[in-house]
């Protein structure tokens, strides 16, 4: 059966080959378990940047944060079999860059608990989807799953050109911007997002039924941690601009 995935953090998996037969294999159990390492991690991290916020170093943590996250996920992707190693530095880094992200955030909608319901959505679309997968609702069949790689091909395209432009002082319409279609622009790369998680169950039930190599229970926790992050990211920044909205 050949492994294939949405989140850009699994993809290189569909090249592993099985397991020996008395080699410890990947299961799901044991990668849920690394899930809640991951989460441990990134929840420390963002704790403490979260304190920090009053520090004149706040802007320094979260660009450090966000570097260290972007340089451990590239080689956590292009070396799975190091995951064990990089996936837990990876969480530490993006805790240290969404903590301080989400105290300026904060501190600029004091009245709101923006960060709240932001976690609260992130982890509530985490259960429905999972639920969604679990009973069938959603099933992950080949179309399904080219449609969610393609879009979300489509939409990291968007925001690179969208970083590229604004390097040359070029603001592209509608995509950070608030109004209906900034607001609906949101919403659809949300509802993206939420479909990579199913994608990433698949693959990690897929994983186990092929036997791959125990190590890689840390590459599938961290293919979820990336999903869960980008969905993070893009919930917040909805509530940001619904927020703006109402001022």
């Amino acid at each position: 059966m050949a492994l294939a995935s949405g989140n850009p953090a699994l993809k290189a998996m569909e090249k592993t080959f099985h397991a020996e037969m008395d080699q410890p294999v990947m299961t799901v159990s044991g990668t849920v378990n690394k899930i809640l390492i991951l989460m441990g991690c990134l929840l420390l991290t963002a704790t403490f940047a979260w304190s920090q916020a009053d520090s004149p170093n706040i802007t320094a943590i979260m660009i450090g944060g966000l570097i260290g996250g972007l340089i451990f996920s590239l080689i956590t992707i292009f070396k799975p079999n190091v995951a064990p190693i990089t996936a837990p530095i990876y969480a530490l880094c993006e805790g240290l860059f969404l903590g301080a992200l989400s105290a300026v955030i904060q501190k600029a909608v004091p009245n709101v608990p923006i960060v709240m319901q932001a976690a609260g959505l992130t982890f509530a679309t985490l259960i429905a989807m999972g639920i969604a997968y679990k009973t069938g609702v959603i099933k992950v069949t080949e179309k399904f799953r080219a449609g969610v790689i393609a879009a979300t091909g489509a939409v990291f395209l968007v925001y690179f050109a969208t970083m590229i432009l604004r390097m040359f002082n070029v603001e592209v319409p509608f995509i950070h911007q608030g109004g209906a279609i900034g607001i609906g622009i949101s919403l659809v790369v949300i509802v993206i997002a939420a479909l990579n998680l199913v994608l990433d169950f698949d693959f990690i039930e897929r994983g186990e039924a092929n036997q791959l190599p125990k190590n890689y229970e840390w590459y599938g926790a961290f293919g979820l941690m990336v999903t869960l992050v980008w969905l993070y990211l893009e919930i917040l920044r909805l509530l940001l601009i619904l927020a703006s909205n109402r001022d």
